[in-house]
């Protein structure tokens, strides 16, 4: 991912250096399973142990070498052997590349999820907030884009709560799904290194073993992993089209915040564009796409070829600092949104009291009237009021005949109270938060 879209500690992760630290600490993990079990004498292990490391020398080394070799692996082995000298030769013992790369891998992996679950716990607080801070904020619920029933500002937050609660699950279920590693050698059959040494490494490691690798760590789980990835940007985009939304001229419910010396056009001075927002879509379009070819590389030739490694350098990478930066431009967003409660109130006054007809249709029914009956009394009347300028809905019913027949006007106007679409929020709030 390009250095503007990389926040230092998710960046730090997939870094090269960090990559190879990974690859060495594989290593010494195998090395010192091999002297548990007699394999490398404690002499060697201890040279192995204080000599070797990785920084960016190191990696400019495996680089020259990885030119001659075209195999950057073996280029590894080579750095790191080099430090040692003669005990050198202990490292990589019995192992194969794959050995290394997706044990490594799962660790990679791992910390690159703890800092998204850790993102999510803060949008996920922030989420909660604004649920509270808006619980009173009236405002019209849209269907189709068109104005609906009137509902509350909090219950957007609410939804995106439990959504982010899902994702959270989702994440941490990858995390269980990816924490595996394979010592198993080639074809995964254990040919030249023991079940007890890839038992005694991965325990090290805090892994667990891949039951049957077949030589490679099964695509599958990092499948898992970045559709996880995938299904959060996608949640964080559907927030961030809302904002988009109501931040339109004609809307302007609400806007993402716009810093002091911060400017919206080159050739427009008055504007004020949901530019972060939109950043939030475009980056949640490339992790999805990600998601697609690391479900392809879950169908290998045989019992291995490496298709996947050039895509997992790519997707992987880029899309856990992709959603790593989203997250956070969602919480900026969120934290400081710029919300205006008197618009939305203006902007309801648009439908005349047009969205008071499914509750004018349901005192019809219980009236008597067949619902087709009261549907198209209703309908008239909401027709009449939407195409007669200044003509609310319920003055139009009240000059309707067949409806007074039915209702009085002392009826209508307590059927025309806003409070009563609300009454059931502290439910969904004890549902979702415990408390109202």
């Amino acid at each position: 991912m390009i250095k503007r879209y990389t926040l230092p500690e998710m960046g730090k992760v997939w870094s090269e250096v960090n990559k190879f630290q990974k690859w060495l600490d594989v290593e010494i993990a195998i090395c010192r399973a091999w002297n548990k079990l007699g394999k490398i004498p404690d002499e060697a292990l201890k040279e192995i142990e204080e000599k070797t490391y990785i920084d960016e020398k190191v990696v400019e080394r495996i680089h020259e070498l990885d030119k001659i070799y075209n195999h950057d692996v073996l280029a590894f082995v080579t750095a790191v052997a080099e430090q040692v000298g003669e005990n050198g030769r202990y490292i990589h013992l019995g192992v194969t590349s794959s050995d290394v790369i997706d044990t490594a891998l799962g660790l990679l992996m791992r910390e690159a999820i703890d800092i998204l679950l850790k993102d999510i716990d803060e949008l996920l607080a922030i989420l909660e907030e604004n649920a509270f801070k808006y619980k009173n904020t009236v405002m019209m619920g849209r269907t189709h884009g068109v104005h609906a029933e009137p509902m509350i500002f909090g219950l957007k937050f609410a939804l995106w709560y439990e959504e982010m609660k899902r994702n959270k699950r989702r994440l941490q279920q990858a995390r269980e799904t990816i924490s595996v590693g394979a010592i198993s050698g080639a074809v995964g059959t254990y040919s030249n290194i023991t079940p007890e040494v890839e038992k005694l490494a991965l325990e090290e490691l805090e892994l667990k073993p891949e039951p049957v690798s077949n030589q490679v760590v099964q695509r599958d789980r990092h499948a898992e992993f970045m559709t996880a990835m995938a299904i959060t940007a996608s949640s964080l985009e559907k927030i961030a089209v809302e904002i988009r939304h109501l931040q339109r001229t004609e809307v302007l419910e609400a806007q993402e915040p716009f810093k002091k010396g911060q400017r919206g056009s080159s050739a427009m001075p008055h504007k004020k564009n949901p530019i972060t927002c939109e950043r939030i879509t475009g980056l949640a379009r490339v992790i999805r796409a990600n998601a697609i070819p690391a479900m392809e590389d879950i169908a290998l030739w045989h019992e291995r070829d490496i298709s996947h490694s050039s895509v997992e350098r790519v997707i992987m990478p880029d899309s856990a600092i992709a959603l790593d930066y989203i997250l956070n431009l969602t919480i900026k967003v969120l934290k400081d949104l710029v919300v205006y409660p008197e618009r939305m109130k203006k902007n309801m006054d648009l439908s005349k009291g047009l969205y008071f007809s499914s509750k004018v249709l349901v005192a019809l029914v219980e009236k008597g009237l067949s619902r087709d009956e009261a549907y198209d009394i209703v309908q008239r009347n909401a027709m009449k009021a939407w195409d007669t300028e200044g003509l609310m809905f319920i003055d139009a019913l009240k000059q309707d005949k067949e409806v007074m027949k039915y209702l009085t006007e002392e009826e209508l106007n307590e059927i025309f109270d806003v409070q009563k679409f609300l009454r059931n929020v502290p439910y969904i709030y004890e549902r979702v938060f415990g408390k109202y």
